[in-house]
């Protein structure tokens, strides 16, 4: 019967399902949170509708947030003093984040009758449209090589303590079951949870609580996954490569963030291995109830017995993979030969996950930026040549960067780390030490690639390369060193860079014995901050152009990378839609991106929506290798999209040039509010002056804010002022013909719709008055106002997101909770702008309003999940 009422249910139009499963449910379950028997919450409750019906009428009317509160008070709560009135804003906010809470699990709940599991861009519509278009052996071909990563990464964008992610996954499976008794106490549960963290996390706690997410979900959704691969596309034909596999940033980025140490990356790394061995213990004593028969029964207990003390880390080497996997296999051949093959899909299900994630779970990645590297690098070479080491020549630093190249290329000899004293230099090769030891208790797959932020120059790999020759890899460098290129003329310098090290011999030596396969990450999110979102985009699209063609040239493959967010100005948005757009001249062997924040939870956080995703990035990536010769762009599509490109920079480089551009974000949003939420373990900029300088921002505190203020500015400006130019010169056709003609643009476009879409303008008008900020203020409206109305003309639509009526309802509904927030946000910001202008301003009050915009930092990101 339950598969009957989903078969019927995703018969309906998306924007039907949504309304019966999420919107009439939501009013429902909203309705319960006034009937817990908590005063704060009933009262709570019954004021909160008529608070946010004074902000959408204040709103309407143009009234500024002050005002707005100031209504609310004198018109239903006049008898209330001014430390009652905070009192209550502040039970608003808690109340809020509970609203959007209950959301975030109806959504969960409901998404695979939203989602279609066997609509298109899932595996299932993938093998059949294969089969219908005779292109089965050609699927299968490709699926015996493409590979797409997810890394999942500890930048702070998700507010929710690891307890109310808890509710969120067991309110769903109530809302799923519509168990009231069940939903009521979770909802009382989590109306006294706290959201706010006293303290910042450390990165082993950051690591600890993403592995919740292995261990829980992707465990499982990934062995469905090649379950359904092996046994439905291949027929269970022995398929060596994974298809699928995770990596993981925590416990090994240390790019900005001083307190990953080298022994944290070891510890995140054992309990990696702890995880997936707890794991395959659950599966070997769900086997030992099943596998009851002779010749078998003793095997799964010969497993049994070696993993308990694996798990409990009293016998970490009692078994190695190969000898789990051998003892596997044993079984299934005498499942086969002596007892027709009972219970043996369940057997080749653990074949398939240890074939997955082996005894590392996920690949550990380490980070570090490229100018952390050469203050270490450089301080290393001067204490050897201080104590007579010949490694180095005395004139080292005197030499030309190629020689400096040439000298690192032919490196030998070993260090001896006791002689260093500075604890830079020390956690960094220790670090490369520890990849080693990784290596060799979990497996070479556990830790095998060295990410260099900020890449700029040949020289910038080649000191990683001596470094980790000289400290751990001697003989054999079993590391893939990935250099990441984020600003825009980075970007244009990548292949240059790669071209000196494709012709260094020594660097394609380590790469013929790493398969011939190079990573190369590209940065959406400082890329956007720098250059904006059409040339952010355009210019990382061209720069895997070049990058694949320099590769080929070299028979190397290329692996591209892409730090993504979860909002489109971070490189997020539609992202399975952005790589089955990419066409034939961009290598595509692999999709690797990193998954972070609230995308996680989003977009992968239960069973459903972790296969459903998973399975659109497969088909994105094959879909694009069965029909990419069609997504070839035209010369005169690619002018028109350059053309394009560098007009949006141009108009955003100005912007960002703006005397007030700083000043705005420092004293206008919440900029410096980041830094008080206590979500993640790493500073909330870069560099250490007490003064703001751009270039220290750090990506997702600057997108945030503009997000908080409801102006999305990096996922919009530009847009409109080059298509405004299009329509100046009446040649406007030419952008529509690109709109029609390339996958690309047109999913650029819709992700920047999405931006557009969440931004509400009519929150800060206020401060077009403002005698400081009142013409920069009206610069970004007027630009958000033109790239909305030439949005507009250019698809046809008569409102924004108009194809994705689901989508847009999703996002009205999580922007109309949210909205009283954000206007205590604003007018908490404002009354701290008013009180530091007083001559003598009163710092506890000033503190009180502080509060009020941190804690309301959190509802606003978390209500903002299907920006991923």
């Amino acid at each position: 019967m339950k598969n009957q009422a989903y078969f019927m249910s995703t018969q309906q139009p998306k924007l039907t399902r949504f309304k019966q499963n999420v919107l009439s449910k939501y009013h429902i379950y909203n309705s319960i949170f006034m009937t817990l028997p908590f005063d704060t919450i009933s009262k709570t409750g019954v004021l909160l509708p008529l608070f946010h019906e004074t902000c959408e009428k204040g709103f309407k009317n143009g009234d500024n947030p002050t005002t707005i509160v100031e209504t609310f008070f004198k018109k239903y709560q006049g008898r209330r003093n001014e430390e009652s009135q905070l009192n209550l804003l502040f039970r608003f906010i808690q109340y809020i984040e509970r609203q959007v809470v209950l959301f975030d699990a109806i959504e969960d709940a409901a998404f695979p009758i939203v989602n279609n599991m066997d609509g298109i861009g899932t595996l299932r519509s993938l093998k059949g449209s294969a089969r219908a278009e005779n292109k089965l052996e050609e699927l299968k071909k490709y699926l015996r090589e493409f590979k797409v990563r997810i890394v999942l990464t500890a930048h702070p964008t998700q507010f929710y303590p690891g307890e109310v992610l808890g509710i969120i996954t067991d309110l769903s499976e109530a809302i799923e079951d519509n168990d009231l008794l069940k939903i009521n106490d979770l909802l009382a549960q989590l109306g006294k949870t706290p959201f706010f963290k006293h303290h910042k996390p450390s990165p082993y706690d950051e690591a600890v609580s993403l592995m919740w997410y292995l261990q829980n979900v992707f465990y499982h959704s990934f062995g469905k996954i090649y379950d359904y691969i092996q046994q439905n596309i291949f027929e269970d034909e022995v398929l060596e490569n994974e298809v699928i596999n995770i990596g993981f940033w925590p416990g090994g980025d240390r790019d900005g963030n001083p307190f990953v140490t080298p022994e944290i990356t070891l510890k995140v790394a054992q309990r990696l291995k702890e995880s997936i061995l707890r794991n395959y213990y659950k599966d070997v004593r769900r086997l030992k109830r099943r596998l009851t028969f002779r010749g078998v029964e003793d095997k799964v207990s010969e497993l049994e017995s070696k993993i308990i003390p694996m798990c409990e880390g009293k016998n970490p080497k009692a078994m190695d993979v190969q000898e789990f996997k051998s003892i596997l296999q044993n079984i299934k051949q005498t499942l086969i030969k002596e007892h027709q093959s009972l219970y043996i899909d369940q057997v080749n299900s653990l074949i398939n996950k240890v074939h997955l994630f082996g005894f590392h779970f996920a690949n550990l990645d380490i980070r570090q930026d490229s100018r952390a590297h050469a203050k270490v690098f450089n301080d290393m070479v001067d204490k050897l040549l201080e104590t007579g080491s010949d490694i180095f020549p005395k004139n080292y630093h005197d030499l030309t960067e190629q020689e400096q190249v040439k000298i690192l290329s032919n490196i030998k000899g070993k260090i001896d780390l006791s002689i260093f004293e500075d604890e830079d230099v020390l956690k960094t090769l220790e670090t490369m030490k520890v990849i080693k030891t990784i290596q060799e208790e979990n497996g070479e797959r556990a830790a095998n690639r060295y990410i260099i932020s900020n890449n700029q120059t040949t020289l910038n790999v080649m000191q990683l390369w001596a470094m980790l020759k000289l400290v751990a890899f001697h003989d054999d460098l079993t590391v893939d060193i990935g250099p990441l290129f984020e600003t825009i003329e980075d970007l244009e310098n990548a292949p240059a860079v790669m071209e000196e090290l494709y012709t260094n011999p020594q660097y394609a030596a380590h790469l013929k014995k790493r398969g011939n396969k190079q990573t190369i990450m590209l940065g959406f999110s400082d890329g956007t901050k720098d250059g904006g979102y059409l040339m952010a985009n355009w210019g990382i699209f061209k720069a895997k152009e070049r990058l694949t063609e320099v590769s080929r040239k070299y028979d190397v493959t290329v692996i591209f990378f892409d730090g993504r967010g979860g909002p489109p100005a971070r490189g997020g948005g539609k992202t399975h839609q952005f790589y089955a757009s990419l066409g034939p001249t961009i290598e595509d062997k692999e999709v690797q991106l990193t998954i972070q924040g609230q995308t996680i939870s989003s977009n992968f956080g239960t069973l459903d929506s972790s296969q459903y995703n998973l399975e659109q990035l497969i088909s994105s990536g094959i879909q694009n290798k069965l029909h990419g010769e069609s997504l070839a762009m035209s010369q005169e599509h690619i002018e028109v999209m350059d053309d394009l490109a560098k007009r949006s920079y141009k108009a955003y480089s100005d912007f960002k040039g703006h005397p007030k551009f700083v000043p705005y974000l420092e004293r206008m949003s919440t900029l410096k509010y980041y830094a008080k939420t206590n979500i993640g373990s790493r500073p909330s900029k870069r560099g250490k002056s007490s003064e703001l300088v751009f270039e220290d921002l750090r990506a997702i505190p600057f997108v945030g804010s503009w997000s908080q203020l409801k102006q999305n500015v990096p996922g919009f400006y530009g847009v409109g002022t080059a298509l405004k130019h299009y329509e100046d010169a009446g040649e406007f056709d030419k952008v529509v013909e690109l709109y029609k003609g390339s996958s690309f643009f047109k999913t650029l476009i819709e992700n920047s719709m999405m931006s557009l879409s969440k931004s509400f303008f009519d929150l800060t008008k206020y401060m077009a008055d403002d005698p400081e900020f009142g013409e920069f203020w009206k610069i970004i409206y007027e630009e958000s106002e033109t790239s909305k109305r030439l949005i507009l003309k250019l698809t046809g639509y008569s409102e924004l997101m108009q194809e994705e009526p689901s989508g847009k309802a999703s996002i009205a509904i999580r922007e109309s909770i949210v909205l009283p927030l954000l206007t205590i946000q604003q007018y908490a910001l404002k009354k701290i702008q008013e009180m530091q202008k007083e001559g003598e301003p009163d710092k506890e009050k000033i503190e009180v309003f502080e509060k009020l915009v941190t804690r309301s930092l959190f509802g606003n990101i978390n209500a903002s999940r299907n920006s991923a």
